[in-house]
């Protein structure tokens, strides 16, 4: 009868019996594990560094090294293997020691294999419970952006001061600005300057969402508390207990979400969705807006004692128009990403830079940022002009062919065929958030073809999300 196909932990295990190595082995073979063996220290070490065992059975009394030693070693070979010390002795206070130093687990020899094999399995289930946690709190964790942060005028500087200052302390912040300006980047920031900066850093666009989906996302949801709730789901509240949680786009959250919010930033607690449970967390709460909070709670749209508890330190981030000087930097900045993951060799003409600063960027860094792409996938040389830019950008007086005394055209004169094309082109792209290949497909032509239609018409569309996008920069 043929053995079956290992599925199994893989296993090493190190004993000086042979006996008990040869059946134990054995055993755990016919149960679908992977078997190594070693009958002394030295050995194990050799085998564990070449294996690559998932469980290492130790057991603490070998011909040549101590098992505690060889666990220190094992340690020092920072291997991904839980080990399970095996002790004949009784010698609790030996096993005890062991787990101080890194062992997951113990055993009393003898012990029935079934016991054997359930504490492999054990071992191995809480090493990708370790595993998994890590990736999530990997996946939570902020970036350090503190370098990508661009700009050298006084309105930056007084930014970065601002963060400074505001980044020491737990109280919650709101970020104010404009669409495009970097508020993610000024809360990511705050947060990996601060206390918390090993803790998870939790980003949710109160837009983006359903509002009975954000309630279930923020403060998660038991088994059975609405059609399609499976199983219990933890919140993102608790994801970020211990760290930060950003609130971006706060102003588009429902006053039932609001209320939840304010209770939860005055207690620390808040309930599962049909939960009754009070589930209590550590957080700091960060929003960001480009709405004006004061006059939506004149207006009866934001509840006013949410707003006074939003705003107990509040960030101004200043618009790319008050701070033109920082435009030439940023525009560099931008340049060397693009060229490094296009492979291209571009620059900017002083000429082209000039219009750059004169323009007010009303959709700031963001709206740059896409300038910037545009202008040098589409030029056909590695120096950009004035020519090369966006035509929202440029202005009339660098359009090709413009003439100064060409008259003006009247206000309601019939738009050319032309004209149609071009606003239509427009309209599909900034439908699409940017995305050519969409963009393409809803027109009916080739992706080539709506390259050159772009081209023609300077058309460009914002992507929904390019405000950290090539690189972090505020």
């Amino acid at each position: 009868m043929a053995e079956p196909r290992p599925d199994g932990p893989r296993v090493l295990l190190v004993d000086d019996d042979e006996t008990f190595r040869r059946v134990m082995s054995s055993e755990l073979r016919r149960r679908g594990h992977e078997v190594a063996t070693a009958a002394c220290g030295q050995e194990a070490l050799e085998v564990a560094a070449k294996l690559g065992a998932d469980v290492i059975l130790l057991d603490l009394r070998l011909p040549d090294l101590d098992g505690i030693e060889v666990l220190k070693r094992l340690g020092a070979l920072d291997l991904a293997a839980g080990v399970v010390v095996l002790t004949g002795h009784g010698t609790i206070d030996t096993a005890i020691q062991a787990i101080r130093l890194g062992a997951i687990d113990y055993l009393e020899k003898p012990c029935p294999i079934e016991q054997l094999e359930l504490v492999v399995r054990k071992t191995h289930d809480h090493l990708r419970l370790v595993a998994r946690q890590q990736v999530l709190q990997d996946g939570f964790s902020a970036p350090d952006v503190g370098q990508s942060m661009i700009g050298a005028s006084p309105a930056f500087a007084g930014l970065r001061a601002t963060i400074a200052r505001i980044a020491r302390t737990d109280a919650t912040a709101l970020i104010l600005g404009e669409t495009g300006v970097g508020k993610e980047m000024v809360a990511t920031l705050l947060h990996t300057q601060s206390s918390r900066r090993e803790a998870a850093f939790v980003v949710v666009d109160c837009t983006s969402l359903h509002q009975e989906i954000l309630q279930s996302e923020l403060f998660g949801h038991e088994k059975g508390a609405f059609t399609g709730a499976e199983r219990r789901k933890h919140g993102l509240f608790e994801v970020a207990h211990g760290g930060t949680l950003f609130l971006d786009e706060i102003g588009d959250a429902s006053p039932e979400i609001q209320a939840q919010l304010l209770r939860v930033l005055e207690t620390g607690r808040f309930r599962h969705v049909g939960g009754t449970r009070e589930v209590e967390v550590d957080v700091r709460v960060i929003s960001a807006t480009n709405r004006d909070l004061r006059q939506a709670v004149a207006r009866g749209r934001f509840r006013e004692d949410l707003y006074f508890r939003l705003t107990t330190l509040t960030v101004e981030i200043p618009p790319l128009r008050e701070r033109r000087e920082d435009i030439p930097l940023l525009v560099a900045h931008f340049t060397r990403e693009f060229n490094r993951r296009l492979s291209l060799a571009s620059r900017f003409a002083p000429e082209a830079l000039e219009v750059l600063a004169r323009h007010d960027w009303p959709g700031n860094v963001r709206e740059l940022i896409h300038a910037v792409e545009q202008s040098m996938i589409l030029c056909q040389g590695e120096v950009i002009g004035a020519q090369d830019l966006p035509a929202s950008v440029r202005g009339p007086a660098h359009e090709p062919g413009a003439r100064a005394s060409q008259p003006e055209a009247p206000a309601h004169a019939p738009l050319t065929l032309e004209e149609l094309e071009r606003r239509h082109l427009l309209g599909v792209l900034g439908q699409v958030g940017g995305n050519r290949a969409q963009a393409a497909g809803i027109l009916g032509i080739s992706e080539r073809n709506l390259y050159r239609l772009i081209k023609k018409y300077g058309a460009h569309a914002p992507a929904p999300d390019a405000e950290a996008n090539p690189g972090p920069a505020a």
